[in-house]
């Protein structure tokens, strides 16, 4: 059974493209084509503004947090072309840490890396370029690199491998551990998922998956909880959600979760990565689970019952 838990009124004047809770749920972060992000104490049912950071020229499309051990860090990115690194000081003032500006089109996408590899941000744009933007923190300065041409017409979303390579949970053999290893999967409008490995000073490209037929829209990768495989969810135009699964990193299969209505544009894991949220041109949030047998399953009642309607339809 799922249920409503809180609503937040967010005085944002235009579309939201956004929102996202912290590392502790306890504050909640929105944007909006209005230019402005903001902040929101949501704990024990509040909804507290507290911060309204305006520092774009444009539609801002997403805000990641940052792991709290960096401090209250927020990232944020615009059509303006601009990714801004946000940071709350000690008298609870968010003020811009970092900006970022390198990037010839829009930035669609950005992802805050395990923190287990630093405090390092990655940045997708509709030039069709990666930004991977690592900080030293002992001196606040920020570093660099650029995957150029990682999507043909643009890259729409990025998603971060977890920093332990998935294994069973009590396999020993140190050969199984692969820990050092960063990967990102990115999904791109040449209808694309992409996998990019860290080698040495350079990111290369590891592998490519190809089952959609028109734009990706979002990427995910699930969290890893000591399961034997890696999995990776997409949502795309063409109205499919794909789950992506590997043993070794190296082959991967794919299943259709589900054919929906109309384009898909957002996919999230919850935070042990046996539940997937998925979100589209419907205007519905619908939940899945795998099943013993393998087979996905949507768990939300309302949205259920709608599915299993359809489906029908379809059968007949």
């Amino acid at each position: 059974m799922v249920s409503l838990i809180n609503t937040v009124d967010t005085g944002h004047e235009d579309m939201i493209h956004n929102a996202v809770l912290d590392y502790y749920g306890l504050h909640l972060a929105t944007c909006s084509s209005d230019g402005s992000v903001r902040v929101f104490d949501v704990k024990n049912g509040n909804q507290i503004l507290v911060a309204d950071l305006k520092g774009h020229q444009g539609p801002v499309w997403q805000v990641a947090w940052a792991h709290p051990k960096f401090g209250n860090l927020l990232a944020s990115c615009s059509y303006d072309r601009k990714v801004i690194v946000w940071k709350e000081g000690a008298s609870n003032e968010w003020t811009k840490f970092y900006e970022y500006n390198n990037h010839d089109s829009s930035v669609n996408s950005v992802a805050f890396a395990p923190a287990e590899y630093g405090l390092i941000l990655a940045c997708g744009s509709s030039d069709g370029s990666i930004s991977i933007l690592t900080c030293n923190i002992e001196y606040g300065v920020w570093d660099s690199k650029k995957i150029s041409n990682a999507h043909t017409i643009g890259c729409n979303a990025i998603s971060w491998c977890s920093s332990t390579v998935p294994e069973p949970a009590f396999d020993q053999r140190a050969s199984a551990r692969n820990t050092a290893v960063k990967r990102l999967a990115s999904a791109g409008c040449d209808n694309c998922v992409k996998i990019w490995r860290e080698d040495a000073d350079r990111w290369v490209e590891e592998n490519r998956l190809e089952g959609h037929s028109d734009w990706v829209r979002d990427v995910a990768w699930a969290p890893s909880i000591g399961l034997a495989r890696s999995q990776i969810a997409s949502a795309s135009q063409d109205r499919h959600v794909i789950i992506w699964n590997s043993t070794d990193l190296t082959t991967w299969s794919s299943t259709i979760l589900h054919t929906f209505d109309d384009v898909v544009w957002s996919v999230s894991w919850s935070m042990t990565g046996n539940i997937l949220a998925v979100t589209g041109g419907d205007n519905k949030v619908t939940l899945w689970k795998e099943n013993n047998e393998n087979q996905w399953m949507c768990i939300n009642d309302d949205a259920a019952s709608t599915i299993s309607q359809q489906n029908e339809q379809r059968t007949l």
